[in-house]
C-alpha cells in the first residue's frame, strides 16, 4: 500500500510551489471571501485533470501542439492582466477592515479561480503530464492518483483556510502593498517562462 504514499507526496512536490493559482487562493484566504468556493475549485480541478492523465490524455495533449499554444498564448495574457490589477491594488493599498470589505462577486471569484487553473499550462504539465505518467508506472495507477489528488485537497484546504492566521497583518496597509507586489512578480514571471518555455 505504499503506492498511495507516493502518489501523495509526489502530487505534493508538484503543487506545493509559488504560482498563480496559490498565489489566488493565499489572498482570498487572507481576505476571508469565498474561500470554500475556491479551494474547492482548484481541489476538484487538479484531481480531474490527474484522472485524465492516468486515462491518457497526455499522449493526446503531446500530438497536439498547437493545443498547448493556445493555452501558452491565452494563460499569459491572462496572467499579465491579473498581474497589472495586483499592481494597481498596490499603488494604493487598503487596509482589509471586515465592516467595509466588499467581497468579489461569486461568478467574478469562480471565473477566475478556473481560467487561473485550466490557462496555465504549466498545470496541465504538473498534472495531466507528470502525475499521469508517473501514476502509468505503477501496477495500481489509481491509488498512486488517490494519492496525489488527496494531496491537492489537503494543500489548497491547508493555503486556503490556513491563510486566516495571518489575520493580525492584514489591518495594515502595507502587508496588502507587499502582497500584491509579490502576486504581481509572480504573476508576470509566469508569464514570462510560459513564453520562453519549450514544451517539447
Amino acid at each position: 500500500m505504499l503506492t498511495v504514499p507516493a502518489g501523495f507526496l509526489t502530487g505534493l512536490s508538484l503543487i506545493v510551489a509559488i504560482g498563480a493559482q496559490n498565489a489566488f487562493v493565499l489572498r482570498q484566504g487572507l481576505r476571508r471571501q469565498q474561500v470554500l468556493t475556491v479551494v474547492l475549485i482548484c481541489a476538484f480541478s487538479d484531481a480531474f485533470l490527474i484522472a485524465l492523465g492516468i486515462l491518457g490524455l497526455g499522449a493526446v495533449i503531446n500530438s497536439v501542439p498547437l493545443l498547448i499554444e493556445v493555452f501558452r498564448y491565452g494563460g499569459a495574457a491572462y496572467l499579465l492582466w491579473f498581474a497589472g490589477l495586483a499592481i494597481r491594488r498596490a499603488l494604493r493599498p487598503k487596509a482589509l477592515i471586515e465592516s467595509e470589505t466588499q467581497a468579489d462577486s461569486f461568478r467574478s471569484t469562480v471565473i477566475t479561480a478556473l481560467a487561473l487553473t485550466y490557462l496555465n499550462p504549466h498545470v496541465y504539465i504538473d498534472t495531466v503530464l507528470l502525475l499521469g505518467s508517473i501514476a502509468n508506472q505503477f501496477d495500481d495507477r489509481w491509488l498512486f492518483g488517490i494519492g496525489a489528488m488527496t494531496a491537492s485537497f489537503v494543500w489548497f484546504f491547508s493555503l486556503g483556510f490556513g491563510a486566516s492566521w495571518l489575520g493580525k497583518f492584514v489591518k495594515n496597509p502595507n502587508f496588502w502593498r507587499v502582497l500584491d507586489i509579490f502576486i504581481a512578480v509572480v504573476m508576470i514571471s509566469i508569464a514570462a517562462m510560459l513564453l520562453t518555455f519549450q514544451f517539447n
